[in-house]
C-alpha cells in the first residue's frame, strides 16, 4: 500500500523550510571566515552575483523537478525519465547520509559551546587558551559524541513528525527566532568601539583583491550555503502545492539566505576588528576567536550564549532537510513508515558520525588518501557528490525535461515566467560549466 505523502500547508511554510535548509552553518560559521580570508567586501559582491545567477537557477531546477515528480530525488528521476538518471538521485541520498554524519558532530559542538559559554567555562580573552580548550574538547572520545547524540535526537524529533506538523511548524518558529537573535547580535557588534573598520572591510569592496581562487571559493560557498546538489530542494519541492509560484519562491529563498549571510558577516567581522583580532583566522574564527571577543565585551556571556544558540538553530534547520532527503527515499520508494524510517536512518547517521568525531582525537592517525575521516567525509560530499549532482540536475532540467519543468513553472501557461530564457541558458550552459570548474578545482 502506498503511503500518503505529506505537503507543506502554506507557501510561507515552504519558503521558511527551504530557507532553513539553506541557512545553516555555511552562512553563520563558514561565510564570515571565507570573507575574512578573501578580501571582505569584494568576496561578498562576487558571492551575491553568483547566488542570484547560478545559485537561484539550480535551486529552481531542483524545486521544479521535485514538484513535477512529487517524489524524493531517486523517485523524481525515475518518474520523469528513468534510464541512468536515477543515479543522480542516489548520489543525493548518499550525500545526505555523509554530510549529516559530520554536520551533526559540528551541530553538537554548537550545543556544547552554548552550554560552556552560559556557564562561564570560556571566559578568557586569550585565543591561545581558547584554541587549547577547543582542541581538547574536539579530541575527547566521549563528550562530543554525547552532544552529537543530542543534536541528532532533536533532528529526528522534528522529521519524525512529518512535513506539516514537524518540518514546517518547527521552521515557522525557529527561523523568526533565528532572525531576531541575529539582528540583536549585529546591533551589539556594530556598536562596539572600533567596529567601523570591520564594516568598511566587509562592505566597501576593493576589486583589486579579486582572484580566480576567490571566485572559485565564492562559487563553492554558494552551492554549500544554498543546499544545492544534494537533493534537499528536490525533496522540499515535492511537497509544494502546484498552485505555488516556484520561480518566485526560489528568489525569496536565495534572498533570505543572502541577507542572513550578509548579517552574519556584519555580526562577526566588525567585532573581530573591534578587538584587534585576525579576520583571517579561518574555521577557528567561530569557536576560538569569537569566544575571545565575547569575553572582552560587557555582558559577553549573555551575547556569547545567544550567538551559539543562533548557530545551533542554523545547524538544526539544515540538518532537518538533510535527514528528510534520506527519510523521503525510504518512505516513497520502500514503503517504510515515517517514524520507523526516521529512527532507523537517524541511528545509522549517528553511527556514521562517530568515526568523524574520533578522527579529531584518538583516531587522528587514521587516514585515507592522506585525509582524516572527518576531512575525508567533507571532501567526498563537498568536492565530489554535490558538484556532480549540481551539474546533472542543471543539465536534466535544461535539456532532458525542459518542456515539462517549464510547464510546471508556469502552471500550464497560467502564470508568467519572465526570466525563463535566461534560466534556460543558465541551466544548459553557464551553471554546468561553472560547477564543473568547482569540481575540477576541488580535485
Amino acid at each position: 500500500m502506498a503511503i500518503r505523502r505529506g505537503h507543506f500547508k502554506t507557501r510561507l511554510g515552504f519558503i521558511l523550510a527551504a530557507a532553513g535548509s539553506a541557512v545553516g552553518l555555511g552562512n553563520v560559521w563558514k561565510f564570515p571566515w571565507l570573507a575574512g580570508e578573501n578580501g571582505g567586501a569584494a568576496f561578498l559582491v562576487i558571492y551575491l552575483v553568483i547566488a542570484f545567477t547560478i545559485g537561484v537557477s539550480v535551486m529552481l531546477a531542483e524545486f521544479l523537478i521535485g514538484r513535477a515528480a512529487e517524489r524524493n530525488p531517486v523517485g523524481a528521476f525515475v518518474r520523469l525519465k528513468g534510464g541512468a538518471w536515477p543515479i543522480i538521485g542516489y548520489m543525493g541520498v548518499a550525500a545526505a547520509f555523509i554530510i549529516l554524519s559530520f554536520y551533526s558532530v559540528v551541530g553538537g559542538w554548537t550545543i556544547a559551546y552554548a552550554v560552556k559559554t552560559a556557564t562561564g567555562l570560556l571566559e578568557t580573552p586569550e585565543t591561545s587558551a581558547l584554541g587549547g580548550l577547543f582542541a581538547a574538547f574536539t579530541a575527547d572520545a566521549v563528550e562530543p559524541l554525547v552532544y552529537h547524540a543530542v543534536f541528532m535526537a532533536l533532528t529526528v524529533g522534528v522529521v519524525s513528525r512529518g512535513v506539516g506538523a514537524g518540518i514546517e511548524r518547527a521552521c515557522k518558529v525557529l527561523m523568526p527566532v533565528f532572525f531576531v537573535l541575529l539582528v540583536v547580535l549585529c546591533i551589539r557588534s556594530v556598536t562596539l568601539p572600533g567596529a567601523a573598520a570591520g564594516l568598511k572591510f566587509f562592505l566597501a569592496p576593493d576589486f583589486s583583491k579579486v582572484t580566480p581562487g576567490m571566485v572559485g571559493a565564492a562559487l563553492g560557498q554558494v552551492f554549500f550555503s544554498l543546499s544545492l546538489g544534494m537533493g534537499a530542494m528536490i525533496t522540499y519541492g515535492s511537497y509544494v502545492s502546484h498552485k505555488a509560484n516556484l520561480p518566485g519562491a526560489a528568489l525569496w529563498v536565495t534572498s533570505l539566505d543572502s541577507v542572513i549571510a550578509v548579517l552574519a558577516g556584519v555580526l562577526v567581522l566588525p567585532a573581530v576588528f573591534a578587538f584587534g583580532l585576525d579576520p583571517q583566522a579561518g574555521p577557528g574564527l567561530t569557536f576560538i576567536t569569537l569566544p575571545a571577543v565575547f569575553s572582552r565585551m560587557p555582558l559577553g556571556g549573555l551575547f556569547g550564549t545567544l550567538f551559539f544558540l543562533l548557530l545551533f538553530i542554523a545547524a538544526l534547520t539544515s540538518a532537518v532537510s538533510l535527514l528528510e532527503v534520506a527519510v523521503a527515499y525510504f518512505v516513497d520508494e520502500k514503503g517504510v513508515g515515517r517514524i520507523k524510517a526516521t529512527l532507523t536512518v537517524g541511528a545509522v547517521i549517528y553511527l556514521l558520525g562517530i568515526p568523524s568525531s574520533l578522527s579529531l582525537g584518538v583516531w587522528r592517525d587514521v587516514t585515507v588518501a592522506g585525509k582524516g575521516i572527518f576531512d575525508l567525509m567533507d571532501y567526498v560530499a563537498s568536492n565530489l557528490l554535490l558538484p556532480l549532482g549540481g551539474i546533472f540536475i542543471a543539465l536534466f532540467a535544461g535539456w532532458v525535461v525542459y518542456p515539462r519543468v517549464i510547464d510546471e513553472a508556469t502552471g500550464g501557461g497560467a502564470r508568467p515566467f519572465r526570466w525563463a530564457p535566461l534560466w534556460k541558458v543558465m541551466c544548459r550552459f553557464v551553471a554546468p560549466a561553472a560547477v564543473a570548474w568547482i569540481l575540477i578545482a576541488g580535485l
